[in-house]
């Protein structure tokens, strides 16, 4: 049953049918879908040395299919949108120096390739390499599509950093992860109230999720969970994820470390 009163509803739900009704009788589904869609599209996508498998997507391919990932999913964040409007728009200086921090932390954590040095010993290469990113260096792989389509994908590729992948991760993390695993009526907890549960899964869920980034992840979203708390505002927790990835982006471009993005 909703509780009406209840201001973790979106503010246009109606008892009758449509988007917003649907989004407040299933209140998981705004924090849940765009994420879904993320990693549904994101499994198709090839890496270096892949066969083209069922459907014959091949390593040149990425482009197209990362591009059709971003359309997919910003079109789902488009339809949730109503579930976010429970979050006030802020975004505190805060956030902005946290993104800072957390892009040279996760940069140097990242090329000091831990994960690979404690865990391949252990027989955990598997684990590792499941994370493993598609590493596409497009002025490499696209240079005889022309300039214009190599910049013209390394733009949709920052799209997806700097918006739909700060979104997607802090939306479904914060806004419905860490709060469900605090309370059943995880919606009517307060944004930013967290127990130790909450702030062991926050942590968890990113590492399983970035297995070739175990440590960084650790870090960062430790960092983020932090500013969670002090500023209760889930867009300063995507202005930081945003800004980190932002700075990851040209970090990548300018160095051409591939194999981190």
């Amino acid at each position: 049953m909703n509780d009406r009163n209840d201001p973790s509803v979106p503010a246009d739900s109606t008892p009758g049918g449509g988007r917003a009704a649907l989004l407040d009788r299933h209140r998981w589904l705004g924090f849940v879908l765009p994420l879904a869609v993320f990693m549904l599209v994101g499994s198709l996508e090839p890496k270096p040395g892949d066969s083209p498998g069922a459907l014959g997507i091949r390593y040149a391919w990425y482009p197209i299919v990362y591009t059709l990932k971003i359309a997919l999913v910003l079109l789902a964040v488009a339809f949730v949108w109503p579930a976010y409007r429970s979050f006030p728009f802020r975004v505190s200086r805060l956030a902005l120096g946290v993104g800072a921090v957390g892009a040279v932390v996760w940069i140097g954590i990242c090329e000091l390739e831990l994960e690979r040095r404690l865990l391949v010993p252990l027989g955990l290469e598997w684990f590792v390499a499941s994370g493993a990113r598609t590493a596409f260096d497009p002025f490499e792989q696209w240079a005889r599509h022309g300039t214009a389509a190599v910049w013209c994908f390394v733009a949709i590729r920052f799209v997806g950093l700097a918006v739909a992948v700060p979104i997607v991760e802090e939306v479904f993390l914060r806004g419905f992860v860490m709060r469900f695993v605090m309370d059943a009526r995880w919606w009517a907890i307060p944004f930013g109230r967290v127990n130790a549960t909450a702030v062991v899964v926050g942590t968890l869920v990113p590492m399983l999720m970035h297995p070739a980034e175990l440590l960084a992840a650790a870090v960062w979203f430790s960092m983020i969970t932090w500013l969670m708390v002090k500023t209760r505002s889930l867009w300063d927790c995507i202005a930081a994820h945003a800004v980190t990835n932002l700075l990851l982006g040209g970090y990548v471009l300018l160095a051409g470390r591939w194999h981190l993005w």
